[in-house]
């Protein structure tokens, strides 16, 4: 029998992406470009686990991916590792809104969480800088959608900071450095073909579903993994 895709070479896997089998071939030339992998997929997550411990080596790898993505901008700015640790409830919060937003719409991919981020970064990079509020214009009505959730997350953020110590410390500057922080992560994490949803799963890994939105402060240092 021939490969359901190139319909030349032998078949000698099944592919839960066309419900039918084709060659391994194929299936490292279309995995997440041309065919929607599931992710519980034996061949996409052994492409995963060989991925992980090459980039495991030097977890700078999102800088791999800055040509993939050339219509984002990744925000040049130093995260020290301290911000981190002073921050890590609000980086949850915003992984979960991330979390929240694929679950929401099971037809995003990590390019659409990688586009957001890049999104509401510039706005809080122009905010920062000039204290102008900058909307990045877009028509993509899944990317605005991601966009909501993140910002409504900082919203109950700092409506939590002043229901628990009576005033808001959070920082437009802490917000940007927590977007380029999830930026990077997003990049480290994803394969960066158009369909991969290595992002997104990780995501989905950290927050199983029904999990609280702020988790608490002794449960973060186990989830946040620095890209």
């Amino acid at each position: 029998m021939s490969c359901a895709i190139c319909e030349i070479r032998k078949e000698k896997r099944f592919c839960p992406a066309v419900h039918g089998k084709i060659c391994p071939q194929c299936c490292g030339e279309q995995r997440e470009i041309t065919l929607d992998c599931p992710s519980d997929c034996t061949y996409l997550q052994q492409a995963r686990q060989q991925a992980e411990e090459h980039a495991a080596q030097d977890r700078a790898d999102w800088r791999g991916h800055e040509v993939l993505y050339a219509e984002i901008d990744i925000p040049k700015i130093a995260i020290p590792e301290q911000f981190l640790y002073e921050r890590e409830e609000l980086i949850l919060g915003l992984s979960f809104a991330l979390a929240k937003s694929a679950r929401a719409d099971r037809a995003l991919f990590d390019r659409d969480l990688i586009i957001a981020l890049s999104s509401l970064a510039k706005s809080y990079a122009s905010l920062v800088n000039s204290n102008i509020i900058y909307e990045q214009p877009t028509a993509n009505v899944a990317h605005q959608s991601v966009a909501r959730e993140v910002e409504t997350m900082v919203r109950e953020f700092r409506a939590a900071e002043q229901q628990h110590t009576g005033q808001t410390r959070l920082l437009d500057s802490d917000v940007l450095k927590a977007l380029a922080f999830l930026l990077r992560m997003g990049l480290a994490r994803t394969s960066g073909r158009p369909k991969s949803r290595a992002f997104i799963d990780f995501l989905f890994a950290q927050f199983p579903e029904k999990q609280s939105a702020l988790a608490g402060a002794e449960d973060a240092g186990s989830r946040i993994v620095i890209p």
